[in-house]
């Protein structure tokens, strides 16, 4: 760093995380559903409140890490039909570390073929499972967030210079956060050992991996890495993130526990349209290998059969109808309506 370099300090350009909204929607939906339903909920607030605290862990030490760094929280990035859902984006002087956390119940052990398998005790036995690789999951986090970066580089020498040192300037780490958790790598390649810390490790590594940077490449000024902060900021869609997902679904299972077997009164010729409403949302629902409350719920169904929309625009007017799903299911929509 310069003798005169600016010092800012750890800059959180995004703080908050969709974690605390899902989980108020979530306490919400659960005071109007019961039976299994509510159990899944119950469940969903717990792993959701308990990634919360690994992802607070984790928020303390960069607060209180002194270096100069742009820090985002909880992003959703979204391209060519890929998304990633990244824990935090830690833009420092020399890199851009992309953090997986991990707040984990019991031991891990890392095998020579990079498999995770996870081991903890539940009522009194011994449990031993895999677990999805957070290594594997953060590689799809970089593949993303390199696309989301290359879409903006004007022309190729641009895109040509990005490439060639993306690998020695995005740094992928997965962090567990449990202090508790144990780890067993001694048999992890050294390229999986390399990318996995303590949380109570992760300045240290930080100020390490930049200290060695320093010596071979320069550093980024101030206004570079704000500019590159509000450009991951600025392409986050929270609308789409795991959490809106999750929480749609968890809704349109609650509507469906809700509903009785027949939502509208079956006078003036429409249970016609219920059945025909039906049987299209039930094939449209196996083709595309979704729940049929995705493209739309009983409830949806009642609204649709009172306020009868004629066209695309009135259609957009009820509840749950966005331009996607008035694009994708419109046409046929208006037809079974107009009959």
């Amino acid at each position: 760093m310069g003798l005169f370099s600016k010092k800012i300090g750890p800059v959180f350009c995004k703080e908050t995380s969709d974690t605390g909204i899902f989980i108020s929607k979530m306490q919400m939906l659960l005071e109007r559903t019961d039976g299994e339903i509510k159990k899944k909920i119950e469940k969903q607030i717990n792993m959701a409140r308990y990634g919360e605290i690994g992802e607070n862990n984790i928020a303390y030490e960069l607060k209180n890490s002194g270096m100069d760094m742009y820090i985002l929280h909880d992003i959703y990035l979204e391209i060519n039909g890929l998304s990633a859902q990244i824990d935090y984006i830690v833009i420092t002087r020399q890199h851009i570390y992309i953090i997986e956390c991990k707040n984990l119940i019991g031991n891990i052990e890392v095998d020579n073929s990079g498999a995770f398998i996870r081991t903890y005790e539940l009522s009194g036995r011994r449990v031993k499972e895999g677990i999805y690789s957070p290594i594997t999951q953060n590689q799809r986090h970089m593949q993303v967030l390199k696309e989301v970066r290359l879409s903006a580089k004007g022309n190729f020498v641009s895109r040509m210079l990005f490439e060639k040192h993306f690998t020695e300037t995005y740094k992928p780490i997965v962090v567990l956060a449990n202090p508790k958790t144990c780890i067993n790598y001694k048999y992890a390649k050294r390229e999986i050992k390399e990318q996995i810390i303590r949380a109570d490790q992760l300045i240290a590594y930080i100020k390490g991996q930049d200290a060695e940077s320093a010596v071979k490449s320069a550093n980024m000024s101030v206004d570079e890495m704000s500019r590159l902060a509000q450009f991951y900021l600025s392409k986050n869609n929270p609308m789409r993130s795991d959490y809106a997902r999750k929480y749609e679904e968890m809704a349109g299972e609650a509507a469906m526990s809700m509903q009785t077997e027949e939502p509208v009164p079956s006078n003036d010729g429409r249970e016609e349209i219920i059945r025909r409403l039906k049987a299209f949302r039930l094939e449209q629902s196996r083709q595309e290998k979704i729940k049929p409350y995705y493209i739309f719920n009983d409830a949806q169904m009642v609204d649709l059969i009172e306020k009868s929309p004629r066209t695309k625009e009135e259609l957009l007017k009820i509840s749950g109808f966005g331009n996607v799903k008035v694009e994708k299911y419109g046409n046929k929509i208006l037809e079974i309506l107009s009959k």
